[in-house]
């Protein structure tokens, strides 16, 4: 505020002139910009992404492949309990550095006490209990044993029951949803969801690809036949972090399929535009399409946009790269997958929790929630092949499969969580965003707000369902 009052001082001390020469360039360049973006959205629309093909399952495709769908129920054992007690109870600890808090990392002092709950208190059996109270089932795509939850709305007069598809992300998975499940599938005023929520494959119990090159492009292509397979013509989406992007595939590559988009965090495109919004937005925000609040979450940009994901994108780098070489201690040790997932937990739900000595863990979450996340890893041996995904979709150039060339015409809703890890404003997201429909700045929240904030999530999903279909 300082600044922009800086800013208007320097400005009304201009002579007529002087600000005249300054408005018109600001003009100008923003309807440069303007034209700009209006030309490639041009292009956009007549392009779409091809659908195509895949098979990753081992060996060669067959000439037929089993369509049928099974049902699928977690299971555990006490052998596999006693197998992580015992790697639990050989674990090496080290002492922190004093007063790091999670500066360095997930601090080895609150690690000692979750892994003490871990192995004294944390009832597994439990958990795979309440995991089986919705149903899940498993069906063959492209070669893959794909799982995914069916949960439909419990039947209520004359309400109508909206097919909406779930994705999660990394280093989370589909119990994510668990919480907003319940939320979502009652009858909001007549209107209630029928819930599918599939696992990536790679992660939880969705069978890992076995050949290179499964990027987003392949699991929008899978949840596309999935949801054909489950008899839906149309549907919504709703996804965050990998699930953005995945849902987002899905849009570009069938919109007569996607009634209504929703996304909890999305990727803004590179360009003059946004280019501008970080030169000027500080200054004139009102030029550049930036409200006040987008201001307050952007700037200053290099503090909040650069160095802060430079602190926090190490683990990119290490999965977009050798996923295989990280991933062999993180497989073999609980205790370090434990501390390599939930550290993202602490510091991507707020940054300040990077200063405390818990992380700020159980300020938002339970232990048996962070836990139940962790297992859903350790007992299926899927982080190896869930750090692969980064390595194959950033294998090719990101950009390529979200540029404006392959727009999203489908109407589009987008929650802003203010502690999201990159803001991006609605000017920004209506360059590849064409229909937005609806645009919220959050309260509260941060990257994983279905486990974080449940109840605003959930209303935001409902509301932007009640616009679509009113449109």
């Amino acid at each position: 505020m300082q600044r922009l009052q800086l800013l208007k001082d320097t400005f009304f001390g201009l002579d007529v002139a002087q600000q005249q020469l300054l408005i018109g360039c600001a003009v100008a360049a923003a309807a440069a910009g303007g034209i700009l973006t209006y030309a490639m959205q041009r292009r956009s629309k007549m392009r779409t992404i091809p659908v195509g093909e895949g098979w990753w399952g081992a060996g060669e495709k067959p000439l037929l492949e089993d369509q049928k769908i099974y049902p699928f129920t977690v299971e555990t054992s006490d052998e596999e309990i006693e197998d992580l007690y015992e790697r639990i109870d050989k674990t090496r600890f080290t002492d922190p550095l004093e007063d790091s808090g999670f500066q360095y990392g997930f601090n080895s002092t609150y690690l000692k006490k979750v892994v003490s709950y871990w192995r004294n208190t944390f009832d597994w059996k439990k958990q795979v209990a309440m995991l089986n109270k919705y149903p899940h089932f498993k069906t063959k795509i492209e070669g893959l044993d794909v799982h995914f939850i069916h949960v439909r709305p419990l039947q209520n007069g004359d309400q109508r029951a909206l097919p909406l598809m779930l994705v999660h992300g990394w280093p989370g998975s589909f119990y994510e949803f668990y919480k907003i499940l319940p939320l979502l599938t009652q009858n909001q005023n007549g209107i209630a969801f029928e819930v599918v929520i599939p696992s990536i494959p790679g992660y939880g119990f969705s069978e890992a690809p076995h050949k290179k090159g499964f990027n987003s492009l392949a699991a929008a292509r899978i949840f596309l036949t999935l949801m054909e397979r489950l008899g839906f013509s149309q549907f919504y989406l709703h996804g965050g972090d990998w699930g953005s992007l995945i849902t987002t595939n899905m849009a570009q590559m069938r919109p007569d399929c996607v009634k209504g988009l929703h996304l909890n965090m999305c990727m803004s495109n590179r360009g003059f535009k946004v280019l501008l919004s970080i030169i000027i937005g500080p200054y004139l925000p009102f030029l550049v399409g930036l409200s006040q609040e987008d201001v307050r979450r952007l700037f200053p940009f290099f503090q909040k946009n650069v160095w802060e994901i430079l602190q926090e994108s190490g683990y990119l780098h290490i999965q977009a790269t050798k996923p295989d070489t990280a991933g062999r201690g993180l497989n073999d040790s609980p205790v370090s997958l434990a501390a390599y997932i939930l550290e993202k937990f602490s510091t991507w739900t707020h940054m300040k929790n990077r200063d405390l000595e818990d992380g700020g863990l159980e300020r938002k979450f339970s232990l048996d929630d962070l836990l139940t996340n962790v297992m859903i890893y350790w007992t299926t041996g899927s982080i190896i092949s869930s750090m692969r995904f980064y390595k194959e979709n950033f294998s090719s150039n990101l950009y390529d499969r979200i540029d404006t060339r392959t727009g999203i015409f489908v109407p589009t809703g987008l929650a802003a969580f203010p502690q999201e890890l990159m803001h991006c404003p609605k000017s920004w997201a209506q360059i590849r965003y064409q229909h937005i429909v609806s645009y919220t700045f959050m309260p509260r929240g941060g990257h994983f707000p279905a486990l974080e904030e449940p109840r605003l999530l959930a209303n935001d999903v409902i509301q932007f369902a009640k616009t679509v279909e009113n449109l």
